[in-house]
């Protein structure tokens, strides 16, 4: 059974599954579709487009699934899928999708810190913690196990790759790929993020290899090309290798030097 404050508005269209709280001055519109036991604390705005998956806990004043801060949408009908077991803290703000995708996503087991933003058509993966105050411009992809602190911009069309740790209050127009941290100003590489690799159990040996696809990558002297050429032909090949050698050749923008 759902546990709804009479000071909540429930729209009699939304779909709700069992055993979710719903605190007072919640506001959940029609076409949104909850499963079980979520926790909604008070003054919490669930919009149009919702999906929201299990056991996720959100703050007061989060606003999901919000009409985007984008010129070219419409009105047309989009989604914005929420996954299982996530943290979304204090005015967490979070754009259904435009046009252009047709969805904004965030996976599962995310910790998105106040009052961070996440824009339309962005693409949030699993294991994530996203800091205080950053911000997503739209399209923006961030793959799993992502530690972005607070105070970051990251703008429209970047990716960042998994395992990355980003110095808090950086900023970037460019790629982040996986495994390394960045930071400084203007953001740039800084090395492989061994403490977080280590922590989610990547051997010595591996962690060393990725050392070395880096070492490549930002030799000064190497083009895209040469450096996965390189790469290819001295890096023994793993899974983690070549998602490096995949981020990197499928870079639009280009990767922070």
């Amino acid at each position: 059974m759902n546990q709804i404050s009479p000071l909540a508005y429930v729209h009699p269209e939304a779909k709700l599954g069992d055993n979710n709280v719903i605190g007072p001055f919640c506001y959940i519109d029609r076409n949104t579709v909850i499963g079980d036991n979520n926790v909604f604390q008070n003054s919490v705005t669930i919009n149009v487009g919702a999906r929201i998956g299990n056991n996720n806990e959100v703050f007061p004043g989060a606003s999901l699934s919000t009409k985007p801060q984008d010129l070219k949408f419409k009105g047309e009908e989009t989604i914005c899928e929420i996954g299982n077991n996530n943290s979304i803290r204090e005015n967490v703000t979070i754009s259904r999708g435009t046009a252009s995708k047709g969805y904004t996503k965030v996976g599962n087991n995310n910790l998105l810190m106040e009052n961070m933003h996440i824009a339309h058509d962005c693409v949030v993966g699993n294991g994530c913690i996203i800091g205080n105050s950053t911000k997503f411009a739209g399209e923006v992809i961030v793959d799993d196990n992502a530690i972005i602190s607070a105070t970051v911009l990251i703008h429209q069309f970047c990716r960042i790759g998994g395992y990355v740790m980003i110095q808090g209050g950086s900023r970037t127009s460019q790629d982040i790929p996986p495994y390394i941290i960045a930071g400084k100003e203007p953001i740039r590489y800084a090395g492989v993020n061994l403490i977080g690799l280590r922590r989610r159990g990547f051997s010595n040996e591996l962690i060393q290899n990725i050392h070395e696809a880096y070492r490549i990558i930002y030799q000064s002297n190497n083009t895209r090309a040469d450096a996965i050429q390189q790469i290819k032909e001295v890096i023994p090949m793993s899974p983690e290798i070549q998602y490096i050698i995949d981020f990197v050749e499928a870079s639009q923008r280009g990767i922070i030097k």
